[in-house]
């Protein structure tokens, strides 16, 4: 499988920005409420996962009939309903994983989505949160940034200090530099061309990109 679409229940704040992240052929899954967002940009789901406490029941009960598998999960669980919907996918072994609307709305559902993206089984995938105006993912080794002149990057280390940063296409460009989680200093650079790339030597590496 080529790529996974998860579409979670955060916000969602520009449609037509989201729809222009969408490939043909992505297998579409829905984390309970997220079902209302593939709705609205015009998406039948291909699979839906959740205890449903958040999806709309009129659209469940079409989506049903039109054949759209639906797997429920209790309401009393240890796991969010993204959690269940990011293992079922890497149970079907995609290339690439992308998270739709994942950001916005609740702050600590918000920061519990992007320590998701740390699970180290995780590390071998190009998986993202976008919601099409930002992208936030994890730098381990190295990582492209794909966007415009202008756009903002902020590399934000995770829990630890960050060593042997190496960037290219950034305003400020760091050369073999560490970057310590109590300080600011990765705040806020910009993208002097259409792409950037950053190498890094150890730690795990916040990046959050803004078009």
């Amino acid at each position: 499988m080529n790529r996974i679409v998860i579409f979670a229940n955060g916000g969602l704040p520009d449609l037509d920005k989201a729809r222009a992240l969408l490939r043909r052929n992505d297998f579409i899954l829905c984390a309970d409420g997220g079902t209302h967002h593939a709705l609205a940009l015009g998406l039948t789901p291909n699979l839906i996962v959740g205890d449903l406490d958040s999806a709309d029941k009129n659209d469940l009960q079409k989506l049903q009939k039109a054949g759209v598998e639906i797997e429920l999960f209790p309401g009393d669980k240890n796991e969010t309903d993204l959690e269940l919907a990011l293992t079922r996918s890497l149970e079907m072994n995609p290339s690439q994983i992308l998270i739709v609307a994942a950001l916005g709305g609740r702050f600590d559902q918000t920061l519990a989505n992007m320590a998701l993206l740390t699970n180290p089984q995780l590390a071998s995938l190009d998986i993202r949160l976008d919601d099409g105006v930002e992208e936030i993912f994890f730098c381990r080794d190295q990582v492209q940034v794909h966007g415009g002149r202008g756009d903002l990057v902020s590399l934000i280390p995770w829990g630890r200090p960050v060593h042997g940063i190496q960037t290219q296409g950034l305003e400020w460009p760091l050369t073999n530099e560490s970057l310590y989680p109590d300080k600011t200093r990765g705040v806020s650079n910009e993208m002097i061309s259409e792409s950037a790339s950053i190498k890094i030597e150890s730690g795990l590496l916040l990046i959050v990109h803004r078009r």
